[in-house]
C-alpha cells in the first residue's frame, strides 16, 4: 500500500509539473504537452495497479500511456520543431518498429515475454526512445528534449531490467521518466519544442516508399509465417506492430495528400494573384488582388487583419525591420503579447527597381503564427509580386509622363509663343527655344532669372505680380544684348501647388516693331501694368508738338 502511495505522488506530481509548465511559459501548442500529462497519469495507474497485485489492469493501463504518448508525439510533429522532417521520421518509425517485430519474434521468441514483461511494451518504449531522440538531433541543444530523451530511456531500461532484478532497481526507470518529464516541462526550453517551422520539401525518392512498403508488409508476413509453422505465439506482439505501422502509413499518407492540397491551393491562389495583378491598372487595383489572395491563401479565422501599405510613411515604427533582420531581409516578425499570434512583416520593396519606386510599403499580416510560419515563402512571393506590380505601374506613369512632356516640348518647340517655367525665386527652370530666338542669343546664361531678361524699370512690377498668388497678365519689356527691347505680354499661372510642376507657368507674347497696343493698353484701368517703355514713348508723343 505504501508503495501505491509512492506511485501516486510521483505522477500526479509529474503531470501536475507538467500542466504548471504549460501554463507558465505558454507554448505555441498545448495538445502535445497535456497528452504527455494523461500518459504520465496512465503510467501512474498501471505502476499503483501492479503494486496492488492486478496485473491486468495494469497492462491495460500501460499499453493506454504507450497510445497516449505515441499521439503526443505525433501531434508534436504535426507543426513543431521536427515537422520539416516529419515524413522521413514517420518511414524511419515504421521500419523501426517493422524490425523490432522481426528481432522480438524470430531472436527473442518465448512467446513475446521476457519473464512477466510483454513485448509490447519494449517495443513501445523503444519507439517512443527514437522518437525523442530524433526530436533532439532536430532541435539541437534543448534541455527539454534532453530530459525527454533520459526519461524515454528509463523506461526502456526499466522494461529490459524487470525480468532481471524484479524490485525498486527496475522500477527506478519509471522515477527517471516522472521526474524527467516533469523538469521537461517546468524549464523555459519547452517552448521551442512547438515553436512553428516552415516546412522544407523535399524531392520524393523511390527508396524511402520502398521502405515504408517494407514496414507494412512486415507484420502480416511474421504472422503468415507463424501460422504455416504451427501456433501462432506472438500474436499480441504482431498486432500490436502491425497496428503501429498501420497508422503510421495512414498518417504518412494523409500528410501526403494535405501537403499536395494545399501546394495546389497555394499554385491556384498566386496563379489567380497574378494574372490580377498583370491586369492591375492602379493601386487600389493591386490592394483588391492581394487581399483577394490572401483570403484563399489562409483559412479564415487563421488571419486577424490584412494591411497593404504603399508607402513606408504609412508604417509604424515598430513595424519597420531591427538590425537582426539582416541587410537582404524578405520578411520578418513582430511579436504578439498573445504567443499564439504574430505579425509577419513583408516588405513591398525590389531593389534593381528601387529607383522606381522609391517608397517602399509592406503586406503586413496579423494572425496565428502557425498558418503563417507555414505560409510564410508563399506570403513572401505575393509581396514580391504586388511590388512588381506597383513598380510596373510606377514605371509606365513614369513613361507616359515622359512621352507627354516630349510631345509638350515639341508643341512648345515649334509655336509661336514663348513658354518659361521659373521658381518661386523666378530663377527660370525651363524656357522654350523661340526665348532665345526673340532675345538673339544662342544660350542663356546658367542660373539664369526672369529679372535678367527684363528692363529694369519694369523689374518692380514683375515682381509685385510674382509675389502674390492666383494668375494675372502683365507686360514688360526683355532686353536683347544690344540693349534693344522687345515689349511682351506675360501671362502666368500659379502652379507652385502642383505636385509635377511647384514654379510658375509663363507664356509671352511679344509685339512686331510698329505694333505695341497703345492706345488699348492706355484704357487699362491699371496704368501701372503698363511698362516703362509704353510710357516713356506716350509722354514723348504728347509733347511732342
Amino acid at each position: 500500500m505504501l508503495r501505491a502511495l509512492e506511485w501516486i505522488v510521483l505522477g500526479i506530481g509529474s503531470a501536475a509539473a507538467i500542466v504548471y509548465g504549460v501554463r507558465r511559459h505558454r507554448p505555441a501548442r498545448t495538445g502535445p504537452w497535456l497528452l504527455l500529462a494523461g500518459a504520465i497519469v496512465a503510467s501512474a495507474a498501471g505502476d499503483v495497479t501492479t503494486a496492488l497485485n492486478r496485473p491486468g489492469v495494469a497492462d491495460v493501463c500501460f499499453y493506454v500511456m504507450i497510445a497516449l504518448i505515441a499521439w503526443s508525439l505525433l501531434q508534436l510533429t504535426r507543426v513543431g520543431a521536427i515537422l520539416v522532417d516529419r515524413a522521413r521520421l514517420i518511414d524511419l518509425l515504421a521500419f523501426a518498429c517493422s524490425t523490432l517485430l522481426v528481432v522480438w519474434v524470430f531472436v527473442i521468441g518465448d512467446a513475446g515475454r521476457i519473464g512477466d514483461v510483454s513485448g509490447a511494451y519494449v517495443i513501445g518504449a523503444l519507439l517512443l526512445l527514437a522518437v525523442v531522440a530524433r526530436l533532439l538531433v532536430a532541435v539541437g541543444r534543448n534541455l527539454s528534449a534532453v530530459l525527454l530523451v533520459i526519461g524515454a530511456v528509463g523506461v526502456l531500461v526499466s522494461d529490459i531490467v524487470q525480468p532481471l532484478w524484479p524490485g525498486r532497481i527496475s522500477e527506478s526507470g519509471f522515477v527517471v521518466l516522472y521526474l524527467a518529464w516533469g523538469a521537461a516541462a517546468l524549464h523555459p526550453s519547452m517552448v521551442r519544442l512547438t515553436d512553428p517551422a516552415a516546412p522544407r520539401p523535399s524531392p520524393w525518392r523511390g527508396r524511402w516508399a520502398a521502405l515504408l512498403g517494407v514496414s507494412v508488409a512486415t507484420p502480416p508476413i511474421v504472422l503468415l509465417i507463424e501460422a504455416i509453422h504451427g501456433t501462432v505465439g506472438d500474436g499480441v506482439v504482431i498486432a500490436v506492430a502491425g497496428a503501429i505501422t498501420l497508422l503510421l502509413t495512414i498518417t504518412r499518407l494523409t500528410d501526403s495528400v494535405t501537403l499536395n492540397g494545399q501546394a495546389l491551393t497555394r499554385e491556384r491562389a498566386l496563379r489567380q494573384a497574378s494574372a490580377a495583378l498583370v491586369a492591375a491598372a492602379d493601386t487600389a487595383a493591386v490592394d483588391e488582388a492581394v487581399r483577394a489572395a490572401v483570403a484563399q491563401l489562409m483559412p479564415p479565422d487563421a488571419v486577424r487583419s490584412t494591411v497593404f501599405a504603399v508607402d513606408d510613411g504609412q508604417l509604424t515604427p515598430g513595424a519597420m525591420p531591427g538590425p537582426e533582420a539582416g541587410p537582404a531581409h524578405r520578411s520578418w516578425w513582430i511579436d504578439d503579447p498573445d504567443p499564439d499570434y504574430a505579425t509577419l512583416v513583408c516588405p513591398l520593396r525590389l531593389e534593381p527597381l528601387a529607383v522606381a519606386r522609391p517608397s517602399g510599403g509592406a503586406l503586413i499580416l496579423v494572425g496565428r503564427r502557425d498558418t503563417l510560419t507555414a505560409t510564410r515563402d508563399t506570403l513572401e512571393v505575393l509581396a514580391g509580386q504586388a511590388a512588381l506590380a506597383l513598380d510596373r505601374i510606377s514605371l509606365v506613369e513614369a513613361v507616359g509622363r515622359r512621352d507627354s512632356d516630349l510631345y509638350l516640348r515639341a508643341v512648345i518647340r515649334n509655336s509661336a509663343d514663348i513658354t518659361v517655367v521659373i521658381d518661386e525665386d523666378q530663377r527660370i527652370r525651363y524656357a522654350s527655344p523661340s526665348l532665345r530666338e526673340l532675345l538673339g542669343v544662342d544660350d542663356l546664361p546658367p542660373l539664369a532669372t526672369l529679372d535678367d531678361l527684363v528692363h529694369p524699370d519694369d523689374r518692380v512690377q514683375l515682381r509685385q505680380a510674382f509675389r502674390g498668388s492666383g494668375d494675372g497678365v502683365v507686360y514688360c519689356a526683355l532686353l536683347r544684348p544690344d540693349d534693344s527691347q522687345v515689349l511682351v505680354e506675360v501671362t502666368y499661372r500659379d502652379l507652385r501647388a502642383d505636385r509635377l510642376v511647384q514654379g510658375f507657368v509663363v507664356t509671352m507674347r511679344n509685339f512686331p516693331q510698329g505694333h505695341e497696343p497703345d492706345e488699348r493698353m492706355a484704357r487699362r484701368d491699371n496704368l501701372d501694368e503698363l511698362p516703362a517703355r509704353v510710357n516713356r514713348r506716350s509722354v514723348r508723343d504728347k509733347f511732342r508738338y
